[in-house]
């Protein structure tokens, strides 16, 4: 089939190459998933575990296995009847170690006149001709520590390519830097100096201008060969936002492809939908991520978590502020504010830039940064897609002017030239909006904001609380009708919190009080002065209990610097730091802290594992393509990257499988055999009978413990899920019941059988919080088939 199934997620790194991947391609498949998917493979600059700093675009990455592996692993894949989607990367380049890359190595040598000068995103005007490199430290005389060396210049270990000529003479180092096509200057200065595209705010990694048709080919010629000797089957685009066309981009890309499947990772805020001109089967799921996650969180604790947030909040600002109702637009507002004046105020000095019609002088200029700077604040979604989207762009004005009535005639002139699908400065300000968003809201406003930390998640408004069930399955109708092809996805090397850490979370909304009397208790016993941090840190520590110390504090520190509150990536707070990670280190001593976390936990594991094995099941059996992230088919407790791109061991893995496999009902337990039982058994059912799996139907609940029910009918296969945990338990499921077709029915999960008609709950979910029936007696091989 064109579109899998469902997709297994590997992360291909030097220590788990492509011919590993082919080592646990049986586990894989036994597993149930269809297709593998994989992270970038192009040669990636050395040392990358993660491959979106790619150097060459016309190889694999010989780190990773080299041409030859993929071909072995393709031709394994392709005999067990599975395919290959992979992860490309069309924004960026890694520029780190420029002799690594060849493209970025001939801009540096010959700047302007390098053929690749078209291909990178450079503003030369503003860098006087010469593109500007921060990688200097402090201090005035880093410059005496340049060296010639050959044809190079050196700054410590860095290398940089001379201009022919420029050292014949015997000059000094910075006579002859002086002459280079590029300067190296402070790291400071590329916050509001740097004159090249980056991805987001890292230095590191230069845009491309995919754009340009030589550009497209050179860049996706080795990845198109791929696809038509057959060794990939699909492809999965990285940040399409960052593209200056990214419709006509996927109409290229698939073209080329000859139709082939084909993903884009796609942020979609609120209820907006992919627009409907891209050539693309669906988004890699965040948006099915946050509605599976919000079906299970109990509306009934926003009140209590809303005022807990609000006293935490308080706290920030001077002795005496009375505790308000928090208001997640303004933190957003704040934090994507703050990324337009701070580290990404260079992408809005390029905007003005493009606009000498608005910007003609320099007191006009800096009034036309400060209306850019609040237009992309106030911008509801991450891009626009002009000429879709323009309502977008209208919305941030009116926003804009509410708050900023001074800025009125300065936004009414910026408007006619940022509307034009054919004006550089519009083209600019869609690439560049995204790039705000996700810096100031993923990575500034997600930390800022503790009420409750399992919906801070990539693609998420955490300002939406809970999804009711009748709103979830509207949802999910809209999914399979939209974008059938859609990917759905629990983790991802980029979520904040894994799954089960987010499911565990998720249970405070039903304890709010005792949540609030606990970290009361905490913060009194490990004091750091930050309420709101504390909150989100306990809640980190207590989703993934027990972690090891070392990830908790590499968690704790990251958190703390994306906040950008008490200490900075910039300007660490060392006393507040040494605090940090103080308490951390604690939590392995025995006492009265370790106590503390280790009574909230042991209230809260239980309930955790009913939300992950139904958030599992929800997610595998839900319209749509559902992934599973790499080892996430046992507890997925990891926290923010790298943590979630640690290795797997499918050693303990296949023997578990191997023991379901055989008969075995494993116990709800630490080991997480549970949540593996669920995913083998829903994973085979939805690659092996797809008939079942044709639409989404609500199968409604009766009873005293109806609300506690979240079951839909796929056409054929049915899942009952349990939700809100914690009341569960005080009423049990009692006299409710569910209506099914009058025929027999078997739970894939655990063998039993049932009678159709209404049915008892507590009879389908004796085993389990979850089950999946399928019927029985209208097909007469199922029932051998679906055994355990």
């Amino acid at each position: 089939m064109r579109i899998p199934a469902s997709t297994y997620r590997l992360q291909i790194t030097s220590a788990f190459d492509l011919d590993e991947a082919a080592a646990v391609l049986d586990y894989v498949s036994e597993l149930g998933a269809d297709w593998i998917y994989l992270s970038p493979l192009l040669t990636a600059e050395t040392g990358s575990d993660h491959g979106y700093d790619v150097v060459d675009h016309g190889s694999v990455d010989p780190a990773r296995g080299g041409p030859d592996a993929l071909k072995r692993l393709s031709e394994r894949v392709a005999a067990a009847g599975r395919g290959i989607l992979v992860d490309i990367v069309p924004n960026h380049m890694g520029v780190n170690t420029p002799h690594t890359n060849a493209w970025w190595w001939d801009l540096l040598q010959t700047g302007q006149g390098s053929r690749y000068a078209e291909a990178f995103d450079v503003d030369w005007p503003a860098g006087d001709g010469r593109l500007l490199l921060p990688v200097l430290g402090d201090g005035d005389t880093e410059l005496d520590q340049l060296s010639v060396v050959g044809d190079e210049l050196r700054y410590y270990d860095n290398r940089f390519p001379l201009a022919p000529g420029t050292a014949s003479d015997g000059a000094s180092a910075r006579v002859v830097h002086d002459r280079q096509h590029y300067q190296l200057v402070n790291w400071r200065r590329a916050d509001a100096s740097l004159n090249y595209r980056r991805f987001f705010a890292v230095n590191t990694l230069a845009g491309v201008r995919v754009e340009v048709p030589w550009v497209f080919d050179e860049s996706h010629r080795e990845i198109l060969r791929w696809v038509h000797t057959g060794q990939v089957q699909g492809l999965r685009v990285d940040h399409p936002d960052g593209l200056a066309d990214p419709g006509g981009y996927l109409d290229r890309l698939s073209a080329a492809m000859g139709g082939g499947y084909l993903l884009v990772e796609k942020i979609l805020e609120g209820q907006e939908q992919l627009p409907s001109n891209w050539a693309t089967d669906g988004t890699t799921g965040y948006d099915a991520l946050n509605d599976f996650d919000r079906v299970l969180v109990d509306p009934a604790g926003q009140d209590r978590l809303d005022a807990l947030e609000a006293t935490l909040q308080a706290e920030r600002r001077p002795s005496g502020t009375p505790a308000e109702p928090v208001s997640w637009t303004e933190l957003v507002y704040t934090g994507k504010r703050a990324i337009a004046d701070g580290i990404l105020q260079s992408e809005v000095r390029r905007l003005a830039r493009l606009l000498p019609e608005v910007a003609d002088t320099p007191e006009r200029t800096a009034v036309v940064w400060d209306a850019l700077a609040e237009l992309i604040a106030w911008f509801p979604v991450y891009r626009s897609y002009l000429p879709v989207g323009r309502h977008e762009l209208d919305t941030a004005v009116r926003l804009a002017r509410q708050r900023r009535p001074d800025l009125d005639a300065t936004l009414t002139a910026l408007l006619p030239s940022l509307s034009d699908p054919a004006h550089p400065a519009a083209v600019r300000f869609q690439q560049t909006s995204g790039m705000v968003m996700a810096k100031g809201v993923e990575d500034t406003a997600y930390y800022r904001y503790s009420r409750l930390t399992s919906l801070n998640e990539v693609g998420a408004d955490p300002s939406e609380f809970a999804v009711s069930v009748d709103e979830f399955h509207h949802r999910q109708q809209t999914r399979l009708a939209v974008a059938p092809g859609s990917q759905t996805t629990l983790s991802t090397h980029d979520t904040k919190r894994g799954e089960d850490v987010r499911a565990r979370i998720s249970v405070l909304a039903e304890i709010p009080d005792e949540w609030a009397a606990v970290l009361q208790e905490l913060r009194a016993l490990a004091p750091l002065g930050d309420a709101p941090f504390e909150n989100l840190l306990w809640q980190a520590i207590v989703g993934s209990w027990p972690a090891a110390t070392d990830r908790l504090i590499g968690y704790a520190e990251k958190a703390s610097r994306e906040a950008n509150l008490s200490t900075t990536w910039t300007a660490p707070n060392d006393e507040f730091e040494n605090a940090m990670r103080a308490l951390v280190r604690s939590l392995a001593e025995p006492g009265p802290l370790a106590d503390t976390v280790t009574g909230i936990v042991d209230r809260v594991k239980r309930a955790g594992w009913s939300n992950s094995l139904s958030l599992k099941l929800i997610q595998l059996t839900a319209p749509g393509v559902p992934d599973v992230y790499q080892g996430s088919e046992l507890w997925e407790t990891s926290l923010v990257d790298p943590d979630n791109r640690r290795p797997v061991d499918y050693g303990v893995r296949r023997d578990l499988l191997a023991r379901i496999t055989g008969g075995w009902l494993p116990p709800i337990d630490d080991t997480g055999a549970a949540k593996l039982l669920v995913t083998t058994r829903a994973l085979r059912l939805r690659r092996d009978r797809p008939e079942l799996f044709r639409r989404h139907a609500p199968v409604e609940a009766f009873g005293a413990a109806a609300g506690h029910v979240v079951a839909f009918d796929r056409g054929g296969a049915v899942t009952l899920a349990s939700r809100l945990p914690v009341g569960l338990a005080r009423t049990g499921w009692a006299d409710t019941t569910v209506m099914l077709a009058g025929h027999r029915w078997q739970d894939v999960l655990t063998g039993a059988r049932f009678d159709g008609g209404q049915v008892l709950v507590a009879e389908l979910l004796a085993t389990y919080p979850v089950a999946l029936l399928v019927p029985i007696d209208t097909d007469p091989t199922l029932a051998e088939e679906t055994a355990p």
